[in-house]
């Protein structure tokens, strides 16, 4: 019997995990079963299993993929020379999760994910590990403003990132939830707080990105 290739093995499982999704946006986590992902998928329910093994790791994975792509972005912007200021980083970081959060958006998932860490250790493991990857990702930023003299020669670097993570979290939060948070004015609340660099520009929203 012919092996099935690392591709193939890939693209069926971004297929349950794109089921999932719609499941979830259509009917709510709770109110979603496995069998309405079998259903979505044209999946057997052993093919599906093959891959997660129940609703909570499908949302786990599906907010880890959002947050992995966050990260991604993140190491882009960090990466430019000059190093833009925090406002401008969260300006490009916040265009994203606006396309990211619409009603159809993998990070209307993310609160679920967060709250699945807290009670199961299965989740929480995924969880931590690609919140601890994106922490580290603000911390090579915090690195470089150090070295631009943006911070104190004698800044505590690990204590200015955990002030810094808490930015995209409590925009998703005040997104999602909330609902009235305008973008802009946060760029500028940024700005205000940690006025480094030339001025921000607002980044309009990434129109290509995908649910």
């Amino acid at each position: 019997m012919p092996r099935v290739s690392d591709e193939h093995l890939e693209r069926r499982r971004q297929q349950i995990l794109d089921a999932a999704r719609i499941c979830f946006v259509r009917k709510g986590f709770h109110q979603t079963s496995m069998q309405d992902v079998f259903n979505e998928s044209g999946l057997s329910a052993g093919a599906v299993y093959r891959y997660f093994k129940g609703k909570d790791e499908l949302v786990v994975a599906l907010a880890s993929t959002a947050a992995g792509d966050i990260r991604a972005r993140m190491e882009e912007v960090i990466r430019r020379d000059p190093l833009p200021p925090p406002a401008e980083l969260v300006a490009h970081l916040t265009a994203w999760i606006d396309a990211q959060a619409g009603p159809e958006g993998r990070l209307r998932l993310a609160p679920q994910a967060w709250s699945l860490a807290l009670i199961d250790d299965n989740a929480a493991e995924p969880v931590r590990r690609t919140m601890t990857g994106i922490r580290a990702m603000w911390h090579a930023y915090v690195e470089r403003m150090h070295e631009q003299g943006w911070l104190p020669a004698d800044a505590d670097l690990d204590a200015v990132t955990a002030a810094l993570f808490g930015l995209l979290p409590g925009y998703v939060l005040q997104h999602l939830i909330i609902g009235e948070v305008d973008r802009n004015q946060y760029i500028r609340g940024v700005a205000t707080l940690l006025p480094y660099g030339p001025p921000a520009r607002s980044e309009p929203a990434d129109q290509g990105s995908k649910p």
